[in-house]
């Protein structure tokens, strides 16, 4: 009966030891962190959609970069950002356009829309939905286990009767994984900015003059066009004699000197081939 008393009192510390050793820190588990994540998407019913919306505008020429100027003030007066913009003028090979990307809250989304009706004509709307559920159910549970590991991490490296061997492997643990929290951190940002506003990118494309235009409107396109082509030819003969100026210098000299050797060479062979006086008078 000792026997067996000391046995499972020897098993007992056995047991209390090698718990309050540490030998090294488990990472997150794989499959805990899908349990997780299928346990708060079954039990959340809320979708993260993110939607877009492509509209191209048509407005006349002269009043495409009015109404682009437009589209870019009014998006602060509403719950509204601007993400990029550009615009370019006409070239001799390309028309004026302008493209705006903005993100507006879905609240704000028909009073942009409708606004953006009275600068032109709607040419096209499409509409792109994507479900980004799984992938903001995924994150936030990886943002939750992660930030419980490293609360632990922090607690471990607290106690007085960790070694310094166990300090610097929790340490480098610690800063693994606070670099993968700030990682998951900032993907979820990316998904709150995309799922809790709508993109919207609006297009502007000048009106093209139809075949049926009048007469003097074809009159007034093709002398812009001669214009421009005169410009870029008187363009090309300025730089072509530009360039031909500096020889100038080598080329003139060349060919006065060659012409007069030619002249002498001429002379001399005129000479030879004359006959003798004296051969004349007989």
């Amino acid at each position: 009966m000792n026997r067996k008393f000391v046995i499972l009192i020897f098993l007992a510390l056995t047991l209390i030891a090698t718990g309050c050793s540490y030998k090294k820190v488990a990472p997150v588990s794989t499959a805990l962190t899908e349990s997780v994540m299928l346990h708060a998407f079954a039990g959340s019913p809320q979708r993260y959609i993110a939607e877009r919306h492509k509209l191209e505008v048509i407005t006349p020429e002269s009043e495409l970069q009015k109404s682009w100027e437009s589209a870019v003030a009014f998006c602060p007066t509403i719950q509204c950002e601007v993400v990029s913009s550009s615009i370019t003028t006409r070239a001799s090979d390309s028309v004026p356009s302008g493209v705006i990307s903005l993100r507006v809250a879905p609240d704000d989304l028909k009073k942009l829309l409708g606004y953006v009706e009275k600068l032109g004509k709607i040419a096209r709307h499409t509409t792109d939905r994507e479900d980004k559920t799984t992938a903001v159910v995924d994150t936030e549970a990886k943002i939750k286990n992660l930030t419980g590991f490293r609360d632990s991490l922090r607690a471990m490296l607290a106690r007085p009767s960790a070694t310094v061997k166990d300090l610097v492997e929790i340490q480098k643990q610690l800063t693994d994984t606070q670099s993968e929290l700030d990682s998951e951190t900032a993907q979820r940002k990316i998904l709150a900015n995309e799922t809790e506003k709508i993109a919207v990118e609006i297009a502007f494309r000048a009106e093209r003059p139809s075949g049926n235009a009048g007469g003097f409107a074809q009159v007034w396109d093709a002398l812009r066009e001669s214009g421009s082509t005169l410009a870029d030819s008187t363009a090309s003969l300025i730089t072509v004699i530009v360039a031909v100026i500096p020889w100038l210098v080598l080329i003139v000299p060349g060919v006065w000197l060659l012409a007069k050797a030619w002249r002498k060479l001429k002379l001399r062979r005129n000479r030879s081939a004359a006959p003798p006086a004296s051969a004349t008078s007989e």
